[in-house]
């Protein structure tokens, strides 16, 4: 019976599963996957795929079957061909020489009858990240730009993200296709054209003018996160283009501060200010509008807050404007989108540019928002809080719809306070008032504290209920006092103290009417013990000590109690007693003189003798500012010195309280509906918007990008300049060469210091490559691959020889007779190379063990330029061992912990591959307290990656440790000229080839690089020195020339380039690098990192890491 049920309830499972693809995830492992992928019918092959996919999800590595898996990328079959396209962009990047062989069934299946087949293969094109495949990308996205169906037109869209990242310097080509795709008569390739469009050229706002009304029509159509997008941008297209509606909330609340501010502020037009004042600043706007134009804006960005209160006229236009009513038009209806962030995006465009008389219209669709997750809940009150701050009078009807729920988060709850009592009026004040009454109980006491803290902010802002709000805060206070006094609970310090700072604020704004407050305040003091409200009450006493006539009745009695209990209060309280003490005697009246002088005179000996070195300096301090207080004897009160220090004594304790002026809350003045809005500073990608009527409206008259002269010449044969026809250098004039040259000293030869003060030589006799090789770079142009000699004769040091006549006379020509004839003369071509072998090298240490983990033992290492005596395979490693404790350690030594795997598994070549082998160490036989000891380790890294796992052993103890390995101590320095150099680097063009783009910015840190261009230093040599020590402190390389053109800018460092030259340890395969530089040396440098290497995984990985050290 038993056995019936259990066959019964496994058929049950099986059909549950049948029809579905679980079953793969069971036992994935559990066929011959390799026969199945070579199967000839497609039914095991879609098995075999699946199982693939199903291993990868599972974090499996299959990349050893992609061979067998990239043959089957040409199958019919149309499910095979999917999962073969699935499972390469998993591993494309990992297997990339295998992934190009596949390049051609990509481009055959471009031209399938089926549009699936065409979108695959450009996806996985377009997700192929190699350089070399980047231009055939281009070409397939050109074509499938108008393809006929809008699947295909859609994958090209968004195969343009994904291409520019690649193909900077084809901008002008990329936006031609983005041009295209921005008239598609599809909503979804309109869409995914909007997403390319922010990619590829966010500011040539110029291609949205052709497209813009079929833009408006087509937005409602489109799917919801696509809106969001095209919303900004055809936002910035209106601004762009046409500027400011002058009738919009912001612009309008700015005329209505100029016609408040003074007599000479003039309205730009004669609209209704004043239904502009009402809704828009309402009674009391705690942001001005104009803050949040300087900073949405970029043109007024920079303005301060007396810069820019008006905008020109030529910057704003009407809301009659066509395309503006047509943004609004269309707009309006998404203000009712299922989605939050569409709303948010819609109510941004009608906040910015909509008539003061229609931006009611967001309130509802805002507010229905709330009803929302929590976390759009959040977004959007952060953005309901810039409303209400400049148009407090748009949300005060509504003021119900930001009470706190029970189920609100914190941050929730605090922003909904600063919302309502920012738009707290008349009418409204009684029951928030009410409803914050039920939050004062609320068990959250920092919520608790907040909520306090709002009540002070209405009793500021309404008059006519602080002293309601006294009443409140002051029971407040009492009962908080009293249950600290009976039980200690979590956070009721923070309520009481908000409560007292509450009071002060309230206080502050009329004393004399609040004095009966004071002095309630003041008879607590007996029952709170809280050391921070202590300080709060005796502060708002001495503050207000000599107001109204009742405080200083008590003054007497008060001072005698805080010199009573002075001994026993904390610091920050006997230091606010003792200023206190100061305050009261200074406003004293002739009756109070002399008792007050007796009493301040004990206290500031009390404080005299106190064990706090600041109480002590506190006390000698007002001893000496007020002597006539201190001694009631001393003759010295009638001289002129304390006269003067009577004075000064006013002038610090007595000087009057600065009016807290209305901040404007700077943290949320970004853009609505951005991410920084959230983030609170300027996320990545932030840009706020464009410069009114700024566009320019012929786009092909636009400055092609920087990037593209470049890549004509990347495709040149030239390899001694490494970049554009248009590169110039540093001015190398006499001067200069006289102040990096030195003269010959006593032993013949030629010294020259670098900016690390480190000397290089050069022997007369010396047959080796000369410190200084000129040339003229355009001889040879599109001759590098021709012989040595030919090379060989490029350089020479006769100057007059390698220089042409013009380039020679713009070279020596000191003062240019116009800007127009410098910038008319064509960059020289003639270039300095530097070549030195004397960098010092500064490699950096990185933490094998931690002392606090291994009981007091620190070792550190560093990779090592050095070449190992045992194998070429083995790279050094120099590690220093310490004893930081003061016990002596003994018996230190290291060992691999796969060192007995790594003796088994010698026998296959696979196996050992990814098992680094170790080298044994000299054991350290005692190490005594503080001392150091330096090793070195050689180790055999089989793979970049891998991490080696070494257990250090101390005193009989094990400690584990990792040693991570370094892809730029995996070569060697390889010895060449650079004739050798450019010949190599000719020879591993195309595919062997790799470049990217970084920003260097360690001179600019320098702060000898500052003092050094002070002195008429060389700014292209500091730079050029700065980033060769850099790279050769971090990287196993041998320097083989640094070239800098000869131009007349100083500050120019265009054409700056270094070539490194080594070999794989592993391969003794050449690998070079060149680095090119673009920029002025005055800020950042656009540097382009070029790796040439036959090895390309070790290519790219290496190139990578360049990039790394550099930036």
């Amino acid at each position: 019976m038993f056995g019936l049920q259990a066959s019964g309830a496994a058929a049950s499972w099986m059909v549950g599963r049948m029809g579905t693809d679980a079953h793969l995830y069971d036992d994935p492992e559990d066929a011959a996957l390799p026969a199945l992928l070579d199967s000839r019918f497609d039914g095991d092959k879609v098995d075999a795929l699946k199982r693939l996919l199903a291993l990868i999800a599972q974090g499996v590595d299959v990349a050893h079957l992609f061979p067998q898996v990239v043959k089957n990328v040409a199958a019919q079959s149309l499910e095979v061909k999917k999962l073969v396209y699935l499972y390469l962009l998993h591993y494309a990047e990992k297997r990339q020489n295998e992934a190009l062989l596949s390049i051609n069934i990509f481009q055959k299946d471009l031209s399938d009858i089926n549009p699936l087949v065409r979108a695959w293969a450009l996806r996985t094109m377009a997700g192929i990240r190699l350089h070399v495949v980047a231009p055939l990308v281009l070409v397939a996205v050109k074509k499938c730009a108008r393809d006929p169906s809008p699947y295909v037109r859609k994958c090209a869209a968004y195969a343009l993200c994904k291409l520019y990242d690649l193909l900077p310097e084809e901008n002008t080509t990329l936006e031609e296709v983005v041009d295209v795709l921005l008239g598609d008569s599809s909503s979804g390739v309109v869409g995914a054209a909007a997403v390319a469009f922010n990619s590829v050229c966010p500011n040539g706002l110029a291609l949205i003018a052709k497209h813009f009304r079929k833009l408006c029509e087509t937005l409602p159509d489109i799917e919801e996160w696509y809106q969001i997008t095209l919303i900004e941008i055809l936002l910035r297209y209106v601004i762009a283009r046409h500027g400011l509606v002058k009738e919009s909330a912001i612009f309008a609340s700015n005329l209505s501060l100029e016609i408040q501010g003074g007599k000479d502020s003039v309205p730009v037009d004669n609209m209704s200010c004043t239904q502009a004042e009402t809704i828009v600043n309402g009674a009391c706007g705690t942001l001005s509008s104009m803050t949040l134009l300087r900073h949405y804006i970029d043109e007024y960005s920079a303005c301060s807050d007396g810069e820019g209160d008006k905008i020109r006229s030529p910057s704003v236009t009407n809301s009659t404007n066509d395309d503006v009513t047509i943004l609004l038009k269309c707009t309006s209806p998404l203000l009712w989108s299922q989605n939050s962030g569409v709303i948010l995006a819609a109510a941004s465009v009608h906040w910015i540019m909509a008539p003061v008389q229609e931006v009611k219209i967001i309130v509802g669709p805002i507010l229905f928002t709330l009803r929302s997750s929590p976390d759009a809940t959040y977004v959007m009150l952060g953005n309901i809080l810039v409303f209400a701050k400049t148009a407090p009078l748009l949300f005060a009807p509504y003021y119900e719809d930001f009470f706190i729920c029970s189920s609100d988060p914190y941050q929730t709850r605090a922003l909904k306070l600063e919302i309502i009592t920012t738009i707290a009026t008349e009418s409204s004040i009684p029951a928030i008032l009410e409803e914050f009454q039920d939050y004062i109980k609320d068990p959250n006491r920092r919520f608790v504290a907040d909520t306090v803290a709002a009540i002070a902010l209405c009793a500021e802002k309404l008059p006519s209920v602080t002293s309601t709000c006294l009443e409140g805060l002051l029971a407040l206070v009492f009962y908080e006092s009293s249950i600290a006094n009976s039980v200690h609970l979590d956070g009721e310090d923070v309520v009481l103290v908000q409560a007292i700072l509450s009071i002060k604020a309230i206080v502050k704004i009329d004393a004399a009417c609040h004095e009966k407050v004071i002095i309630r305040l003041v008879r607590t003091l007996d029952v709170i013990k809280e050391p921070a409200a202590r300080s709060l009450i005796i502060w708002i006493f001495g503050e207000y000590s000599s107001t109204g006539n009742l405080i200083p009745r008590i003054a007497p009695a008060v001072l005698k109690y805080l010199a009573w209990s002075f001994a026993a209060e904390v610091i920050e309280t006997k230091l606010q007693i003792l200023n206190t003490c100061a305050k009261v005697i200074i406003h004293a009246a002739e009756e109070h003189l002399q008792e007050f002088k007796r009493i301040v005179a004990y206290v500031i000996q009390l404080a005299a003798c106190d064990l706090n070195y600041d109480v002590r300096d506190r006390a000698r301090f007002l001893s000496g500012l007020l002597p006539c207080c201190a001694n009631e004897n001393d003759s010295s009160c009638r001289s002129q010195n304390a006269d003067v220090c009577k004075e000064l004594a006013d002038h610090i304790f007595d000087g009057k309280i600065p009016s807290a002026s209305n901040s404007d809350s700077n943290y949320r003045i970004y853009l609505p509906g951005s991410l920084s809005q959230v983030v609170l500073h300027a996320a990545p990608g932030y840009a706020p918007l464009p410069k009114p009527q700024s566009m320019v409206l012929i786009h092909k008259t636009m400055e092609p990008t920087r990037g593209v002269a470049n890549s004509s010449d990347s495709n040149n044969s030239d390899a001694e300049s490494g970049s554009s026809a248009n590169e110039s250098g540093s001015l190398y004039d006499s001067e200069s060469e006289g102040g990096g040259l030195s003269d010959r000293d006593g032993t013949g030869s030629k010294q020259y210091s670098n900016d690390d003060g480190h000397n290089l030589h050069r022997q007369e006799g010396n047959q080796e490559a000369p410190l200084v090789n000129m040339y003229d770079g355009s001889v040879g142009q599109g001759h590098a691959g021709q012989d040595d000699e030919n090379l060989a004769s490029l350089i020479s040091t006769d100057l007059t020889e390698l220089m042409s006549k013009s380039a020679l006379e713009s070279w020596l020509d000191e003062a240019p007779t116009t800007p127009l004839v410098q910038n008319s003369i064509q960059a020289s071509c003639a270039r300095v190379s530097f070549t030195t072998r004397s960098f010092e090298r500064k490699p950096k240490l990185h933490v094998l063990l931690d002392p606090s983990d291994s009981n007091g033992l620190s070792v550190l290492y560093a990779f090592s330029s050095e070449v190992s005596p045992n194998s070429r395979l083995l790279v050094c490693i120099d590690l220093f061992v310490e004893n930081v404790t003061p016990d002596q350690l003994a018996d230190i030594t290291i060992k691999s912990e796969e060192a007995s795997t790594s003796e088994h598994g010698m026998e296959t070549s696979e196996e050992s591959a990814s098992i680094p082998t170790l080298v044994p160490m000299e054991e350290i036989q005692s190490l005594a307290p503080q001392q150091t000891a330096k090793r070195v380790l050689q180790v055999h890294f089989h793979h970049h990656l891998l991490p080696m796992k070494l257990s250090v052993f101390c005193n009989g103890k094990r400690h584990p440790a990792k040693l991570h390995p370094d892809i730029a101590y995996f070569v060697r320095p390889l010895p060449m000229d650079l004739n050798a150099f450019l010949c190599k680097e000719n020879q591993l063009r195309g595919m062997f080839e790799y470049a990217r783009r970084c920003t260097f910015k360690d001179h600019l840190q320098n702060p000898e690089h500052t003092e050094e261009s002070a002195d008429n230093t060389d700014k292209n040599l500091l730079v050029a020195q700065s980033l060769a020590s850099k790279l050769l402190s971090n990287a196993n390389v041998q320097l083989v020339s640094m070239d800098m053109p000869v131009t007349f800018s100083i500050d120019d460092t265009s054409g700056l380039c270094w070539r490194f030259s080594s070999e794989i340890l592993s391969t003794s395969n050449p690998c070079l690098i060149t680095v090119v530089a673009e920029g002025h040396a005055s800020g950042p440098l656009d540097l382009t990192v070029k790796v040439n290497c036959e090895d390309t995984v070790f290519g790219l990985n290496l190139l990578n890491r360049v990039v790394a050290i550099i930036e």
